[in-house]
């Protein structure tokens, strides 16, 4: 019997709805609770392991502040759609300041959960001198 493993799809939409509660500082649990599920079940949609409803994709788009549309692939998603947070950015569109990917993946592949802390402290330090 083979594993069953989730839709591409549904693990790139959990990978934006994730994306889009860290940029508003938001827990699982916090998300949850205005959904009303458990903070499991938001776990379970961003791994990609429960699929989104289209009922319940408006509403976490309604949460976050953010058009549904922000939530698909797509040149034209990242590219058109603002944010309906007055002065927040798609944290995706971080991703093409010069370097930004880079810093990334040499971030994700560190495996001292206290040295990403850290990292995470110095460079904000460092962005609030500008």
């Amino acid at each position: 019997m083979s594993v069953k493993r989730p839709d591409p799809v549904d693990v790139e939409v959990g990978h934006r709805i994730r994306i889009e509660r860290l940029a508003r500082g938001l827990s699982q649990t916090a998300l949850a609770s205005q959904l009303g599920v458990t903070f499991q079940q938001v776990q379970k949609y961003e791994k990609g392991v429960n699929r989104v409803g289209a009922g319940r994709l408006t509403k976490i788009a309604e949460v976050l502040g953010v058009p549904v549309g922000t939530f698909f692939s797509g040149k034209e998603v990242l590219a058109s759609e603002a944010s309906t947070v007055p002065g927040a950015a798609s944290p995706l569109k971080l991703l093409t300041v010069s370097g930004a990917f880079r810093l990334l993946r040499a971030y994700a592949e560190i495996e001292d959960s206290n040295l990403r802390r850290s990292i995470v402290d110095l460079v904000e330090q460092i962005s609030e001198r500008r």
